[in-house]
């Protein structure tokens, strides 16, 4: 028996639901996936620079969990933290706005 996909599931829930319940997954779905690229950004940049989690979070004046937190995807880092994040590593954080499709 194989197992079902992380797709399987999303597709066998979104047709459980109403639409305004998928509308507020949509937005929790992309807020999530936005999370975890910008946590995957910090770890390769972290790494590409030889720092520990702990080096990085001393530098950025932050906590190693939070360093931690972001990098793993969690949602709700501000823009602030991320920018003295990248400021730590001499690097800037850019934001592209683009057409919804």
């Amino acid at each position: 028996m194989t197992r079902p996909t992380i797709e399987d599931v999303k597709r066998r829930h979104l047709a459980d639901m109403t639409a305004a319940q998928r509308g507020e997954f949509a937005e929790t779905s992309e807020s999530t996936h936005l999370a975890l690229e910008v946590g995957e950004q910090v770890r390769d940049a972290r790494k590409a620079a030889g720092l520990t989690k702990r080096e990085l979070a001393a530098r950025a004046g932050t906590g190693r969990a939070e360093i931690t937190r972001v990098e793993s995807g969690g949602t709700g880092t501000t823009l602030s933290a991320l920018l003295k994040i990248a400021a730590a590593m001499d690097l800037k954080v850019a934001v592209e706005l683009s057409a919804a499709n």
